[in-house]
């Protein structure tokens, strides 16, 4: 049984300079109770949602008691992204998604931990769109986040991002049955060669079966295209620098840890762009880190390898004094590049 509470939000400012009258913010908290231990907030992306482990945990396998991230020793706090439809409220829907943008997204979280008094947390940790609004939230916030955890995802948008945020728009406005086409258009873009062409050669049924995390958006229903056509348009707002400073200045700002996590099938944030954006950083931070997975699910390595992410993540969350060698990887420096 899902946990959701509520934070009305009111007469809140976009940055396209709308302002939004109402906004519900629905949260889940797994975990320590709030102010007991140190808090990590975990983003969902497009097929996610508040509901991070336990039953229909989607993230069950890096979250839970005795996982890389432990409740019993964390607070973990998700939001869901409003709008989402994940509270099956229909009044909570936002039919104007395009006034919306990552950093609005990010700027409407702080906001739900600063209501629940909380000044500063541990982590901030987020695959695919997760990930840019976990960028965001350090940009807004740069002193607040111990570690900054992205992965699958960059700062920054891509042409080839743009352009598929506009070909699922198209089929989300126009299909007869939108949130099934999407999602099959998605699994084909997201995903490298090898792996559809494995997914082909499986029976009828394999084909036809879906993920627990997938199950959960494939249902045609009025909550839950809403809340898709708002989070896919989110990604063409990733820009780190939109009206701001070059990356590198914004990035200097920001006292997190950085632990990028890239995938280097990734179709929709190539891994090339990950190297880039570790490069920059290491020109101006010592603290930090790059991992890479080689993975046949392409993008969405980052919900199907939660054992590996979990093995590269042990050392943030369990004692500093645990030195692992990692089995998936060797290390070059503070590069950490799949074998």
């Amino acid at each position: 049984m899902k946990n959701i509470r509520t934070i009305d939000l009111f007469n809140f400012d976009l940055e396209k300079g709308n302002q939004q009258e109402h906004i519900a913010l629905s949260y889940e908290v797994a975990g320590q109770p709030i102010g007991t231990a140190p808090v990590i907030v975990v983003n969902h992306s497009i097929t996610g949602n508040s509901t991070v482990c336990g039953r229909n945990g989607w993230w069950n396998g890096l979250i839970g008691d005795s996982k890389t991230i432990d409740t019993n020793t964390y607070t973990i706090i998700t939001f869901n992204i409003p709008g989402n439809g994940y509270d099956n409220n229909f009044e909570d829907l936002i039919p104007n998604y395009r006034d919306f943008t990552i950093r609005d997204i990010a700027a409407i979280f702080w906001e739900g931990l600063f209501y629940l008094k909380i000044k500063n947390v541990f982590a901030v940790i987020g695959g695919s769109l997760g990930g840019a609004i976990a960028w965001e939230m350090a940009a807004l916030q740069p002193k607040r986040i111990e570690n900054l955890i992205p992965i699958a995802t960059d700062w920054k948008t891509t042409d080839k991002i743009i352009a598929n945020v506009l070909i699922q728009d198209q089929i989300l406005n126009n299909s007869e049955d939108p949130i099934v086409d999407a999602r099959y258009f998605a699994n084909l873009y997201f995903r490298n060669t090898e792996y559809v062409q494995q997914i082909f050669k499986r029976t009828n049924l394999e084909i036809s079966s879906i993920s627990p995390i997938e199950k959960c958006i494939l249902a045609n229903n009025k909550c839950q295209i809403s809340g898709y056509r708002l989070m896919n348009f989110l990604l063409k707002s990733n820009d780190l620098t939109r009206k701001r400073r070059d990356f590198s200045s914004i990035a200097n700002t920001i006292k997190a840890n950085i632990h990028l996590i890239g995938i280097h099938t990734d179709g929709l944030f190539p891994a090339d762009e990950n190297r880039i954006t570790f490069l920059k950083l290491r020109k101006i931070k010592p603290n930090v880190f790059y991992h890479e997975i080689d993975s046949d699910f392409g993008h969405d390595a980052y919900l199907k390898e939660t054992e590996r992410i979990s093995y590269l993540l042990k050392p943030i969350f369990k004692s500093k004094k645990i030195i692992i060698r990692n089995k998936f990887n060797y290390t070059m420096g503070n590069y950490f590049m799949n074998t």
